[in-house]
This record gives structure tokens, sequence and C-alpha cells, in this order.
């Protein structure tokens, strides 16, 4: 059977460091309240000339590298991304050009902070029906342009940043033991778009808004529907929870995190949390926390990882990957 196996990964964080300090002076709040309620500690910002697909492209950049493949071996670029560089074309096609990637598609896709988890669904299902060998899945995003830098409700919780995964397929045994990918679900909710929006957009205002959210309803359903995506994964396998080596979650704060490790029953050692050194990245998120963690020696070979979503939409869902 033909896995989806990632050979490289890469990140990469805007120069500009934002701390809570500096929030201070912009709304009414302070460090302690900001890491008592998040656990956010800081947050990168995009400079004024630095677009979504200048972060995308560091990360890919360092992905391939990684791998230590040619770029013209890559038959498909997905960026995951509610931030891109233009209304058209869409930012996968830059960043393709930009990486000297010659040959297959580009495209992007809106899942806001689910979109990475949506983006290796469909890179899973190029690879494993044979239409794509390799596949280069990046999330990036610069938030930092759609915040209301006087919600204090928003502000706080966003940073900007990028990271990628390189897959490759590899023909194996068709077992859990594989690497690579070995589930992929995704779900949506479309009656609760209001709880997590712009307030603005090219077909009703002509502009690209700003952000609101509802933070009570999107807490409650984050820690409802990002466990039972991870669940249903995990029967679909035929596997225990206790199997999971690592719950890696959508970055959205701590409080989330440590709330569907518990309703998994998982432990906070057994929980990647890297949200707070860059805060929310939405589509970014999850690959930032397994570049990390694979980097500083915690996910290692072969190792059951859990990386379930939820965002704007409502969207949701979850793959499950041996490292």
């Amino acid at each position: 059977m033909r896995r989806a196996v990632v050979i490289g990964t890469g990140a990469y964080l805007p120069e500009r460091v934002m701390t809570n300090a500096d929030f201070e002076s912009i709304v009414e709040t302070n460090n302690q309240w900001i890491v008592e309620r998040t656990g956010i500690e800081q947050r990168h910002i995009a400079a004024e000339n630095e677009y979504t697909s200048d972060l995308a492209v560091h990360a890919g950049k360092q992905a391939i590298e990684a791998a230590g493949i040619a770029p013209d071996t890559i038959d498909l670029v997905i960026v995951a991304t509610t931030t891109p560089d233009d209304t058209m074309p869409a930012t996968a096609t830059k960043v393709q050009y930009r990486l000297g990637i010659t040959k297959g598609a580009a495209f992007d896709i809106n899942a806001a902070c689910s979109g990475f988890v949506y983006a290796m669904s469909v890179a899973n299902g190029f690879i494993v029906s044979g239409q794509a060998r390799r596949v280069l899945v990046i999330g990036a995003e610069t938030y930092s342009r759609i915040l209301d830098w006087k919600d204090r409700g928003t502000c706080i919780l966003f940073g900007d940043g990028a990271a990628a995964l390189l897959l490759d397929a590899k023909e194996q045994n068709g077992t859990n033991d594989d690497r690579g990918i070995l589930f992929a679900g995704i779900h949506s909710d479309g009656q609760h778009t209001d709880w997590l929006r712009t307030n603005g957009g090219v077909s009703t205002t002509k502009t690209s808004g700003v952000m609101s959210m509802a933070g009570k309803e999107i807490y409650r359903n984050a820690i409802t529907r990002m466990p039972e995506a991870v669940q249903e994964g995990m029967i679909a396998l035929g596997l225990p929870l206790s199997a999971i080596d690592w719950l890696v979650p959508h970055q959205a704060n701590l409080r989330i995190l440590h709330g569907v490790g518990q309703k998994l029953h998982i432990s906070e050692d057994k929980v990647i949390a890297t949200v707070q050194k860059h805060a929310n990245t939405s589509a970014a998120s999850i690959p930032l926390a397994l570049h990390i963690a694979s980097h500083d020696g915690r996910i290692k070979t072969d190792q059951l990882l859990a990386c379930p979503a939820l965002g704007a939409g409502l969207t949701w869902g979850c793959f499950i990957i041996r490292w």
C-alpha cells in the first residue's frame, strides 16, 4: 500500500517578536492576565513588506533541503491559509515558482485553523491514489493583517508564521505499523459561521475585514470536536487511545490543549505544546509544533501522532501519522 511519509520539515517565524508586555499600551491587559488565560508568552509579527508567500517559501525551502531532494521532483504544492497574498492567484502558485518546482499543480486551501488537517487529507488522497508521488504541504498565515487590535479577546491570541511537511509516497505493508499517514478525517458544520469570522470579504464588503470570535462557543466545541476526531481515527484503525505516543493538537491556547488531552485521558506530558512561543498561527500551528518537537528530540521515528484541529466554518478534523 502507498503511504504518505514525511521526509522533511521546515518552519519560519518572522523576525519581529511581540511580547505580552507590548499589549499594555494597546488594550487593557498585562502579561499575567494573558499567560493565566492562554499560556501564550509571545508571538511573531510579519514585517510590513513580508507576505504570506514569503513565510511559506522560507518554510518550504527548509523542508526541501531537509529531505535532500530536487525541487522539480515535487508534484504538488498545497498551501493552507486564510490570509493569502491576493484574492488571486493562489498563494501556492507563487510559492511553487519561487521554490523552483517546475511541474505538477499548486493550490490553496482555506479551512482556517483546520486548514493544515484539510491539506494533509487532500495530499494523502493524491498520494494514495497515485496522482502524485511527492507533495509539499505548507501552513502559512499573516493573521496580524486581519486582527482588530482593539479587541482584547482576539488580538492577544494570534501570531504570524509558516511551517511545511514534505510527503513522499512509500510502498509499505498496509498495516498500522507503516510509517506515514494512517488516517485523515475532516468535517464541517456551516450553521456556526458567525462564531469565528471576519466582518468583510471580496464579495460582501470588498475588504478583508477583521476577525471576531465567540470565545466560549469556540472553546466548548474545540474540546468536544477535537477529541471526537481523534477517537474517530483511532476507532477506524482499531487502535486504543493508549497507542498514541504524542497528541499534537492545533496550537490555539494551553487551556484548549490541556482540555483536549483530558477528554482523551492523555497526560499533559504526552501533549506537544509550542503555542507559548508563537501563539495561534492558525493553519501553520500543527506543522510548527511537529517541526519544533521533531527537531528538539521529543518526536522520534516510528512514533504514532494524533493531530486534531478546529477552526472557523466550523471545520474540524484529525490526521493520524506514524512519524
